[in-house]
């Protein structure tokens, strides 16, 4: 478990299963007060009406964060074809309507498949991504609407069920970081002829963590929380001799055969008893620098 008797306060992370209602910094507020320590951070934004896991980052382990996004991340929803809205979601205001009652299951799989693989995607208004120093939600509230460029993301899976009601989809998509459910949704919509919006979004899984690992935010408390190590089981990992721990602890840029490191990385830097001591990435030529490094702590 984490560090839970430290001065500064514990360190770990926390898998919690996010309910609906719950914006992502109401999920971290709450987390400061049960744990006692105002350094907690979270990685991947849930929408509020979404629910399911949410990584926080608690102590040190906030430094890690930008690492606990590079799994792919996979969610559960529900398509309703014929009725587009102004968020993509069931929250909006609806701008749109369509008879698309004659859309079968196989239409809709068939519409998916382009919407699989290394895809340009445009991000939707109401999203967290900055343009002159200014959220795209925030604009879309004041009813500004501006150009998004289109960016790469990776759909690796796109499963589309049986209607469960006349118009509505259950889908299950795996995808990289950065992907929009909602924009997905949206363009299934349009690639069928018509709207659509999503409802019932649930992140199921962030790499290796799933929503069987999460608990309620209610019941959170430091023994749930998982040490340095443990958070990063989904980064590639080597074991530093006793020579090279000194080393890693300075900081010092080394040699990739020295640490031990092969792929491209980043690369998790143990020591002999597992506890995280630092993550390095690729640097010039075939060394290797740090990125974060920590004081050793409990052993995973």
């Amino acid at each position: 478990m984490g560090r839970r008797g430290a001065p500064g306060g514990p360190d770990g992370l926390a898998v919690v299963d996010k309910e609906a209602g719950w914006t992502s910094h109401d999920v971290v507020a709450k987390a400061r007060g049960l744990l006692g320590t105002r350094k907690v951070g979270h990685s991947g934004t849930l929408d509020p009406d979404a629910t399911g896991v949410l990584l926080l980052g608690v102590g040190k382990v906030t430094r890690l964060l930008r690492y606990l996004g590079l799994p792919s991340k996979t969610y559960t929803g529900v398509v309703v074809l014929g009725r587009a809205t102004s968020t993509l979601d069931a929250s909006g205001e609806v701008t749109g309507t369509w008879d698309m009652s004659g859309v079968r299951l196989a239409d809709v799989q068939a519409a998916a498949e382009p919407l699989t693989g290394d895809i340009l995607q445009v991000p939707p208004m109401v999203s967290a991504i900055q343009v002159d120093g200014r959220r795209l939600h925030q604009l879309a509230r004041e009813g500004i609407e501006i150009e998004r460029e289109p960016r790469p993301v990776t759909v690796h899976r796109f499963v589309v069920d049986d209607e469960t009601e006349p118009g509505h989809f259950p889908i299950e998509v795996t995808c990289s970081s950065g992907t929009y459910i909602r924009s997905l949704a949206a363009d299934l919509g349009t690639a069928l002829g018509g709207g659509a919006h999503l409802r019932d979004l649930r992140r199921t899984a962030i790499g290796s963590f799933s929503a069987t690992d999460g608990v309620p935010i209610d019941d959170l408390t430091p023994d749930h929380l998982l040490t340095p190590a443990a958070a990063l089981r989904d980064v590639a990992s080597v074991t530093a001799s006793e020579e090279v721990v000194v080393a890693v602890g300075h900081g010092k840029v080394l040699e990739r055969e020295e640490l031990g490191a092969s792929g491209p990385g980043p690369w998790r830097v143990l020591a002999p008893d597992g506890a995280l001591l630092a993550v390095y990435e690729a640097h010039r030529g075939t060394t290797a620098k740090p990125s974060v490094v920590l004081a050793p702590t409990d052993p995973a």
